[in-house]
């Protein structure tokens, strides 16, 4: 079933208002032209009042002249009349047939609508001023009502429908193939790599279908320019940084070293070398594929225990120097392997940056539904305007903290590993040292 946003409501709404409209205006149009057709003209009521006129000065001259004008009218009209008072006899000594005087049950005012339902002309009744009679004849032909009433009809059957389809058809166009248009032009944007071109605000703010889509499309552009500018940058870092072992492998070389002296540095600029082409590409792909781990309940103070034994075996650092403040009830729900690799890569950034004698420890709070986990080093911190930046790539504050040889890419794929489990990753400075925090859902 189609949620209440959705563009199927507007649909149903838009037709179902077209053609009550269409229906409404039909039947309003049609009565308008029954009413107004149905009624004699101007014209027809004042050549009839003044046969009554006429009629009535012939009454009061004698049945002679009542009878002469009455011929001369009915020549002139081809139409039959008769005078009769108020209760229907006839006046002037003329007489009448019992077909005529049934017919005389069925006489209508001059001033009211005619029906259609009567075949033929109907009789129609005038009153006169003076005298209590009233002039009774067959409608002329020529004042017939209704002459233009076929044409009138039709062009309210076929006019009315048709001017409310150009407004059906603007007002959906307006609806959905504007908006599709403008999601056309987008995509061919994007073919053409004009990444800088975004929807319109009428479009990704729309509740229905057609929002949907093009927040998807916007946020796809958005991705995808986000990503080249990425790697381009990626690349450019990854050049320069690969510029300074090189340059010391071409000074070696140029330099008398021994064997030995050259295996060594050789040795060591080929593994800063490896480190740095691997962590560039596990960040890129955790950039561009952006992983869904699988996850599960992971105990972290066990997890803590295996890193800090591997971290003080290749620090040289004693245990005692990495603690730990964590509930035994202090279970995570994150990928075992991402989750690793995240608090691992935090912990040997706090080691490079902590002083002589320095120490690490990591505290857990609940929150709520969450686990927060704190690792906290004791060194100089970070200042407060690059607590963010220290997540981009090759991104290193030796000013600010001294004493590192990495690449800058451990908190670059720390950060997008716990994002890859549906938690949040940051940092702020302690006293001292830099906290980084990761808010996990609780088991």
């Amino acid at each position: 079933m189609p949620n209440r946003h959705s563009l199927f409501w507007r649909l149903v709404v838009l037709v179902a208002g077209f053609c009550l409209a269409m229906i409404w205006a039909s039947g309003y149009v049609s009565r308008q032209i029954d009413r107004s057709t149905s009624y004699l003209s101007p014209e027809a009521l004042e050549v009839l009042a003044s046969y009554a006129e006429q009629a009535e000065a012939a009454l009061e001259q004698g049945p002679e002249a009542l009878a002469r004008w009455r011929e001369t009218v009915e020549a002139r009209e081809s139409s039959w009349l008769v005078i009769v008072d108020a209760k229907l006899q006839p006046l002037g000594g003329q007489q009448l047939s019992d077909e005529a005087r049934q017919q005389l049950m069925f006489v209508r005012h001059y001033a009211w609508p005619m029906s259609r339902r009567f075949q033929g002309l109907p009789l129609i009744s005038i009153p006169m001023q003076e005298a209590r009679a009233q002039l009774i004849m067959r409608l002329p032909e020529r004042f017939r009502p209704w002459r233009n009433h076929a044409l009138l009809t039709a062009g309210a059957v076929y006019l009315a429908p048709v001017l409310l389809s150009v407004l059906f058809c603007g007002i959906l166009y307006r609806l959905l193939v504007s908006p599709l248009e403008a999601l056309r032009r987008q995509a061919n944007a994007v073919r053409g790599n004009r990444l800088d071109s975004l929807l319109p605000a009428t479009i990704a703010h729309r509740s229905d279908e057609l929002g949907e889509l093009g927040r998807s499309l916007e946020y796809l552009t958005r991705r995808l320019r986000d990503t080249i500018a990425q790697q381009q940058q990626l690349l450019r870092d990854l050049s320069h940084e690969l510029r300074t072992p090189l340059s010391r492998l071409r000074v070696a070389c140029e330099t008398p070293l021994s064997a030995e002296e050259m295996r060594q540095r050789t040795d060591r600029e080929v593994v800063g070398m490896q480190q740095l082409v691997d962590s560039t590409l596990e960040f890129a792909w955790l950039d561009s594929e952006q992983p869904r781990f699988e996850c599960e309940p992971v105990e972290v103070a066990a997890l803590w225990d295996v890193l800090c034994e591997n971290a003080c075996f290749e620090a040289g650092w004693p245990r005692e120097r990495i603690r730990a403040q964590v509930p035994e009830d202090c279970r995570v729900l994150g990928n075992l392997n991402a989750l690793a690799q995240a608090m691992e890569n935090i912990l040997r950034n706090a080691i490079r940056y902590s002083p002589a004698q320095g120490q690490v420890c990591l505290t857990a709070h609940r929150e709520a539904r969450h686990w927060r986990l704190s690792i906290v080093d004791e060194g100089p911190g970070v200042p407060p305007d690059q607590l963010g930046v220290i997540f981009h790539p090759f991104a290193r504050l030796s000013a600010a903290r001294p004493g590192g040889d990495g690449f800058g890419l451990g908190l670059a794929i720390a950060r997008s590993m716990v994002l890859m489990q549906g938690g949040e990753i940051w940092a702020e400075n302690g006293a001292p040292g830099l906290r980084m925090n990761i808010r996990l859902r609780n088991v």
